[in-house]
C-alpha cells in the first residue's frame, strides 16, 4: 500500500504466545524463507537476499509485532495464508509497502538496507498493510474507505498490543486528522481522490463511526466491532463487494445505522468536522507537542475504550 504518513502509493500476528516460528527455515529451503503460524493462518516469508544492518530474526520479529496488532484487532488473521515478500533497497527505514488479493493475500514491502532495529519497532507500514487485508476490495471511487480504515486502526490496534505507547497513538491522530477536512471544491469523499481526502478523510471518517457507535452503545460496542462483523461475514481482500454491502454488514454487528447514516453524509457532500470540539469531549489536548487527558470529559470513556485490548 502506500503511506498517510507520507504520501505515495496504493493498498495496502500474534505475540510470542500466538506466533510461532517454524523452524529457522523450511526443508530443502534457504535461510532467505520462513514460515510463520498465526492463529486461522500462515504466513509464508521470503527475506532479501542482501545483506541488512538488521538481522533474519529483527526482521521476523517486526513481522511478529505487525501481526499481533492485526489479530488481536481483529480476533484472527484475516487471511489463511499470506505471502509477504521483504524486499531491500538503499537508505534505511521502512519505505513502501503494497497488498494484492493474488494467491489469497500478497503484500510486497520494502526495507532499507541501512534500516535499524528501532525503525522497524517504529514502523507503521506492515501493520497498515495487513489490515488492507481484512476488508473487501471496493471500486475506485470507495479507495477512501480501504485507505481510512488502515491509516485509523493501524495505531489503534498498535497501541492496543502496546507496540505504541496511547499518548503518541492520540497525537498522531490529531496531527493527521486535519489534513482530512475537505477543501476549496471539496465533493465529498466518493467524488474527490486526493491524498488528503483519500487517507485522513478515510480515517476522519473512521474515527467518528468509532465514536457514535460507541455512543449509541453506551460504549459497549465501536468500529471494532463492524469491522470484526464485515471480516467474519466473508468480507477480506480476495473478495469484491458493493461499500454499501460491507457498511450494512457493519452496521449489523453493532446493531447501529452509524456506518450507512455517517457514508450518507460525506459521500457527496463536503462535511466539515469541528475536530477541536471532539477532541475536547474525548478529553484530548496538544500543546507543545505533547498530549495530556482529561479524565473529566464527557466521552472520557469512549477514548478509553477505544485504545483498550478486546477478546
Amino acid at each position: 500500500m502506500n503511506t498517510p504518513w507520507a504520501q505515495n502509493g496504493r493498498k495496502c500476528i500474534a505475540s510470542a504466545l500466538l506466533l510461532i516460528l517454524l523452524g529457522s527455515a523450511r526443508a530443502g529451503e534457504d535461510a532467505q524463507s520462513a514460515l510463520l503460524t498465526v492463529p486461522g493462518g500462515e504466513i509464508d516469508v521470503t527475506l532479501p537476499q542482501e545483506p541488512l544492518t538488521v538481522s533474519r530474526e529483527d526482521l521476523l520479529h517486526w513481522t511478529t509485532a505487525a501481526a499481533t496488532a492485526v489479530d488481536v484487532y481483529y480476533g484472527r488473521f484475516p487471511v489463511p495464508r499470506l505471502t509477504l515478500r521483504i524486499r531491500a533497497d538503499s537508505g534505511s527505514g521502512v519505505h513502501h509497502g503494497v497488498t494484492y488479493p493474488k494467491g489469497g493475500g500478497l503484500i510486497l514491502v520494502t526495507v532499507g538496507r541501512g534500516a535499524a532495529v528501532a525503525d522497524l519497532a517504529d514502523d507503521w507500514v506492515l501493520t497498515h498493510e495487513m489490515i488492507h487485508l481484512a476488508f473487501p476490495s471496493l471500486e475506485d471511487n470507495h479507495h477512501w474507505l480501504e485507505e481510512g480504515i488502515s491509516t485509523y486502526v493501524e495505531p489503534v490496534a498498535r497501541a492496543q498490543v502496546g507496540n505504541m505507547p496511547v499518548p503518541e497513538m492520540w497525537r498522531q491522530v490529531i496531527l493527521g486528522m486535519p489534513k482530512g477536512e475537505p477543501g476549496s471544491g471539496d465533493q465529498g469523499l466518493d467524488k474527490t481522490p486526493t491524498w488528503g481526502r483519500t487517507y485522513w478523510g478515510g480515517a476522519m471518517f473512521c474515527l467518528l463511526a468509532d465514536v457514535r457507535i460507541r455512543e449509541r452503545t453506551h460504549n459497549r460496542k465501536g468500529l471494532q466491532d463492524a469491522l470484526r462483523g464485515i471480516l467474519n461475514g466473508g468480507g477480506n481482500i480476495t473478495q469484491n463487494w458493493d461499500i454499501t454491502k460491507a457498511l450494512s454488514l457493519g452496521d449489523r454487528a453493532t446493531g447501529t445505522t452509524v456506518l450507512m447514516e455517517l457514508y450518507n453524509e460525506m459521500r457527496d457532500k463536503p462535511a466539515a468536522v469541528d475536530l477541536g470540539q471532539l477532541w475536547q469531549r474525548l478529553g484530548l489536548s496538544l500543546k507543545d507537542g505533547k498530549v495530556s487527558f482529561d479524565d473529566q470529559a464527557p466521552e472520557a470513556a469512549i477514548r478509553k475504550a477505544i485504545t483498550s485490548r478486546r477478546n
